[in-house]
């Protein structure tokens, strides 16, 4: 698809489209699922849920998220021309200027920490910051130089449901800790079927996110089957330690095995078409699972 420079339209056409390269800029869907993980955070550690405080949690969190994806942006925008799925980004089609994607995502991740430091508290704001960090100055260059970045790049992933807790207890506990090594582990089948899936554009790049060199081979599909097996385990210790009840930990854990089946397609044959099955049942597991949690929270 041709995207059409913004020197040749004006008015009314501009402005939108100009809104719309910023919408792009800030990934709405991805940060809009970042921002639902914070707000399931906050909820599951609320014995009392205060609806302005979750409001602001959940903003903070899209603006944390959109802040952090539009400076990946700003830094990979020579490595986004060369590939097929990036090619059309804002800044690679010059629809975004350098400074504009800087200036938004300045702006957003300003008020994204203003906004945690003043309705939730410090800790928060501390872990928002080191998210930002973690996914913009270490995920990113890390992409170049091996399957190391998906691990650096899971622990801001993951990130979002433990800010949720701490925003609404202000401590990091067992349970807080829980929900992040759920999303944790659960970043690492979800990493690389999108990797396997976008392997060739990926080499164009240079990045190196499948394990064991980068191979798409029975070593990497074996890798992504024991990372979805960890979640069965995982998935029942909300139960286990009075979280929620045993009927989200019957759901977490058909959701687990169903996910998990879908691996073992991908080990027998390599395919395309097993990979797009594992990526799309990682986007239906979380927030499936999410959702049980808080219906079935004790």
């Amino acid at each position: 698809m041709i995207v059409q420079p913004l020197q040749n339209i004006t008015g009314i056409t501009w402005i939108l489209a100009k809104a719309h390269a910023y919408w792009e800029l800030l990934k709405f869907r991805l940060s809009l699922l970042v921002a639902f993980s914070c707000a399931f955070g906050f909820m599951l550690a609320s014995p009392v849920i205060d609806w302005v405080k979750l409001l602001m949690v959940f903003i903070g969190g899209f603006l944390l998220s959109g802040s952090s994806i539009a400076i990946n942006m700003i830094l990979e925008r020579d490595y986004d021309k060369l590939m097929t799925r990036t090619m059309n980004r804002p800044l690679p089609t010059h629809r975004v200027s350098v400074m504009e994607a800087t200036i938004l995502a300045v702006l957003s991740f300003v008020i994204s920490i203003s906004i945690l430091f003043v309705f939730t508290n410090l800790l928060t704001t501390l872990l928002s910051f080191l998210s930002m960090i973690l996914y913009s100055f270490v995920y990113t260059p890390l992409k170049r130089v091996g399957s190391i970045a998906v691990f650096v790049g899971a622990i801001p992933g993951a990130l979002p449901p433990l800010l949720g807790w701490t925003a609404a207890t202000g401590t990091i506990s067992h349970e807080a800790l829980i929900i992040f090594g759920i999303q944790f582990i659960w970043q690492f089948p979800h990493f690389w079927a999108i990797a396997w899936l976008a392997d060739e554009d990926y080499k164009k790049a240079g990045f190196k996110l499948l394990p064991f060199g980068g191979s798409k081979d029975l070593n990497t599909a074996i890798q992504i089957m024991i990372y979805t097996l960890f979640l069965l385990p995982l998935g029942l210790l909300p139960a286990r330690f009075g979280i929620t009840g045993i009927d989200s930990a019957i759901v977490a854990t058909v959701c687990g095995v169903l996910f998990l089946a879908q691996t073992f397609s991908l080990m027998k044959d390599g395919s395309r078409q097993s990979a797009r099955r594992i990526m799309f049942g990682s986007f239906l597991y979380l927030p499936i699972v999410q959702v049980a949690y808080l219906l079935d929270k004790v």
